[in-house]
């Protein structure tokens, strides 16, 4: 296993992590994803440590934090072998602090995710969201609390926009707080839109990137084909409306240029999908799920090779697509892009 430092900190992740979101299996988006019980989780992260998967990521919200649970049974006595991420700050309740970033929800919420979890510290504690209601200078001191007092090692954010980061940045070097060194994200080859403002803020910043869904939501798992309907036992039955929005078109040009490169590596289309992620700048660790042993041992052979420079060349062209304003200037006009290249 590959290790990367997670952004510009003296963390070493590796380059595939593991993500806990099928464990616990409850209410109707969980239960869809997985219901791995303690016993199943064990072998699972049995199979991560043999391999140098050493970070698990898991959230507060993950069926109602019963995903912490059995991640906590799952690592018992195992503690110091496995780094462990876990985020907070999306509704817990409907009381109107069980939700957001302030100082009661933070340090509420820390203890709760530690004992859930089994354990005196978290590794990596992410922000879940961005809590416009709370000042940052707030959420800020109260995680610089939490850092001096062992309980959390490092802290990242999630699904930030590139003003939310770069503030809660630019205050927390004025203050002298811990700085955020993760920023769990989504990309993927149907879902490039992290390249416009979030890839550049994170090579400028130090920022390493978490990939979630890097499989486009279950799109790119080499069963959704052109003209062809939804396989049974595909999550996206019931989990296709909570997830990024994809165009189908730009789907399955992507799947047809991912099955050829696959063929032409003797790998699967997840594993090209991945590999392709990881050739990418920022990214520190991509996070891969798994219901199963099979679908783990699968997407662990993302690693251990690289796609040839033209294979990376086709999925690009497949992938493109037009930036947003204000960014599509840098990409199409010659006279932005010389002053400022863009990052891929």
């Amino acid at each position: 296993m590959e290790y990367r430092r997670l952004g510009s900190s003296g963390l070493k992740v590796p380059a595939l992590s593991f993500g806990a979101g099928t464990f616990g299996g409850k209410g109707p988006l969980f239960s869809a994803w997985g219901k791995t019980d303690a016993a199943e989780a064990r072998r699972l992260v049995d199979i991560c440590l043999e391999t140098g998967v050493n970070l698990f990521d898991t959230a507060d919200v993950y069926s109602d934090g019963a995903s912490e649970e059995v991640l906590g049974a799952a690592i018992k006595r195992r503690r110091d072998e496995v780094i462990l991420s876990t985020k907070i700050s999306l509704p817990m309740g409907e009381g109107p602090n069980e939700a957001g970033s302030s100082r009661s929800r933070l340090i509420k919420g820390v203890e709760d995710a530690l004992k859930r979890l089994g354990t005196d510290y978290i590794d990596l504690l992410q922000l879940h969201a961005f809590d416009a209601g709370t000042p940052v200078e707030e959420v800020l001191s109260t995680l610089d609390a939490l850092v001096r007092s062992g309980k959390l090692r490092y802290v990242g954010v999630s699904n930030f926009s590139g003003w939310q980061l770069m503030k809660s940045l630019a205050i927390a070097e004025r203050h002298g707080y811990p700085r955020y060194v993760a920023h769990q994200v989504y990309y993927s080859l149907v879902g490039r839109d992290y390249e416009w403002e979030l890839m550049p803020l994170g090579l400028d910043q130090g920022v390493g990137a978490l990939v979630w869904s890097p499989l486009g939501w279950g799109r790119l798992t080499g069963r959704i084909r052109r003209g062809e309907p939804w396989p049974e036992g595909s999550r996206l039955h019931d989990t296709a409306a909570f997830g990024p929005p994809v165009d189908e078109e730009k789907l399955y040009d992507v799947v047809d240029v991912l099955d050829a490169i696959a063929k032409e590596n003797g790998k699967t289309v997840p594993q090209v999908a991945i590999n392709w992620l990881l050739q990418r700048p920022t990214i520190s660790s991509v996070i891969i799920g798994a219901r199963n042993e099979e679908q783990l041992r699968q997407n662990l052979g993302a690693v251990g090779w690289s796609l040839a420079a033209d294979q990376i060349a086709r999925l690009d062209a497949a992938s493109a697509a037009t930036a947003p304003y204000p960014y599509f200037p840098y990409y199409r006009q010659e006279g932005f892009a010389r002053i400022n290249p863009p990052p891929v």
